[in-house]
């Protein structure tokens, strides 16, 4: 492993969120094209921030529109969705037209966000990628719980439901 790579590894590790630390703020285009911040919705509502790999393919859609499926419910108590990828605002605006998504999807094609909240990875360490993870924020901005399961979108779905039904209402 080089020196730069070393670093980057170790960037990696020391960069790691856990429950209990505090959201990082971000300030990003939606699917609107309109700015976003994470911060806006501190002392307001609980957030699940969901990383995906891509717009289109298999689990990604299944995992979007299992969110989809759940937001009537997840806006009941008082939880807004938001996906981050790096595909573009036109990919995302697609990918939400296509499968009715009612909630915000943020792109991030220079993976500041996904490096921020330690979901940059790859496959078999060649093929640079999103990894699939989920945090649930809570209303004072504090991660409350996180998921990440590649290849299973349930998880995410069935732990988000779980961690919200366990946090108090605020």
């Amino acid at each position: 492993m080089t020196a730069s790579n070393q670093e980057a590894a170790k960037f990696r590790r020391e960069a790691a969120l856990t429950v209990g630390d505090e959201a990082p703020d971000f300030d990003a285009k939606d699917t609107k094209g309109e700015s976003f911040r994470l911060s806006d919705y501190r002392g307001k509502q609980k957030v699940v921030l969901y990383f995906y790999p891509g717009d289109f393919t298999p689990v990604c859609t299944r995992e979007a529109c299992g969110f989809r499926d759940l937001y009537e419910e997840l806006r009941g108590q008082d939880t807004e969705v938001i996906g981050v990828s790096s595909d573009t605002e036109a990919s995302h605006r697609d990918f939400a037209a296509r499968h009715h998504l009612p909630f915000p999807l943020v792109s991030d094609p220079e993976k500041r966000i996904v490096r921020l909240y330690g979901a940059d990875g790859s496959i078999f360490g060649l093929l640079e990628r999103t990894k699939r993870l989920t945090f649930v924020v809570d209303k004072k901005g504090r991660i409350a719980r996180i998921f990440s399961a590649e290849l299973r979108a349930g998880v995410h779905l069935s732990g988000v439901k779980e961690a919200l039904a366990q946090l108090a209402p605020a």
